[in-house]
């Protein structure tokens, strides 16, 4: 079965990422890309400056850019990725949820809904019942289905990990987040190089309330959230792509650095396309993981973890992922396989 998709918001840095995934995906084939109205009627090629690092697929570049208007998608495709500013995506997402089509979206508007599913597949799946939650409390004809945000998902699933085996108490991170987290011109180079900068807004708020609805669990009506108590602390780098995170866990059974990191490194993956055979890789080596040299594990989308102490009341951890690829486009196409998986679409 070949499913039908459309980029909302393709000209942009995870838009382009998603164009890039899309592209070889044996079971998507790219129908319709989106933009602003100052793209409208160009060629993709025309509308995106094209900044990632594999040449822009030869069919995509000649495709007409259409407004991210409902009326200008075609009716058949079965399966939109949003890439849009979440102060567009609040706006637009309904309108198209309501046309009847199933959105899988990076952007950070409504993710803490109560009706809406922020899922990483191999950590809550089961979150995507909220799809009948939704449908029936706002009329809805399709489904809105968020990812979370990119250095939320690079912490949850080792936290996954910890909290089946041992339980969550408290967490405390602290990130050192790439720039291409900020878009292609959200961090300029006189501010970033021979620089780090303390504070990313909104990124505190979101890694603490999205990892305790992400833990949380579905009982068939709603999700409760996690109890554990998380306090983040985010900070911008100078390194281009692989968010690096360093994790304190209080935990409720007592925890070995050795058992800590048995459970990450025997921690679920799924077998969806996009899915890495080992979903968490645990380094033995003390100065591992890096960004340059880890962030491609799995073609982008493995999580690595590393540094295990044992703590007074349970261990300390580093963690790294891809942003842009586990974090945002990669995360939104992983959900889309997801959907197609679980009969959505």
């Amino acid at each position: 079965m070949t499913v039908r998709v459309g980029v909302l918001g393709a000209t942009g840095a995870v838009g382009q990422r998603l164009i890039q995934l899309i592209d070889p995906h044996p079971d998507f084939e790219l129908a319709t890309v989106t933009a602003s109205s100052d793209s409208e009627g160009k060629s993709y090629r025309e509308a995106a400056k094209w900044r990632v690092e594999s040449p822009i697929p030869a069919d995509v570049a000649e495709m007409t850019v259409h407004e991210t208007d409902p009326e200008d998608v075609p009716s058949d495709v079965d399966l939109l990725f949003s890439s849009l500013p979440s102060s567009v995506g609040e706006a637009v997402e309904p309108a198209f949820v309501e046309a009847g089509y199933v959105v899988s979206s990076n952007s950070s508007n409504f993710r803490t809904d109560d009706d809406i599913p922020l899922t990483i597949p191999e950590v809550n799946a089961d979150h995507l019942g909220l799809i009948e939650v939704q449908r029936d409390e706002r009329g809805w004809d399709g489904a809105l289905v968020k990812n979370p945000n990119c250095s939320t998902i690079t912490m949850v699933p080792p936290l996954a990990a910890l909290n089946d085996e041992f339980g969550l108490t408290d967490v405390r991170v602290s990130t050192l987040q790439a720039v291409s987290g900020a878009g292609y011109s959200g961090v300029t180079s006189m501010e970033i190089i021979d620089n780090a900068i303390p504070h990313i807004g909104g990124e505190e708020q979101k890694m603490e309330t999205e990892s305790q609805k992400l833990l949380g669990e579905f009982d068939g009506a709603e999700v409760q959230w996690h109890d554990a108590d998380v306090a983040a602390s985010c900070n911008r780098i100078p390194t281009l792509d692989g968010h690096l995170e360093n994790v304190w866990t209080d935990t409720e059974a007592d925890v070995t650095p050795e058992a800590a990191a048995e459970a990450m490194g025997e921690y679920p993956s799924l077998d969806l396309h996009s899915s890495p055979d080992q979903l968490i890789k645990v380094f033995e080596e003390p100065d591992r993981p890096q960004p340059r040299m880890d962030r491609m594990a799995e073609n982008g989308m493995q999580v690595s973890a590393g540094g295990l102490r044992e703590t007074t009341d349970g261990v300390q951890f580093n963690c790294l992922a891809h942003n842009t690829l586990r974090g945002a486009a990669g995360a939104s196409l992983l959900n889309g396989e997801l959907l197609l998986e679980e009969g959505y679409l």
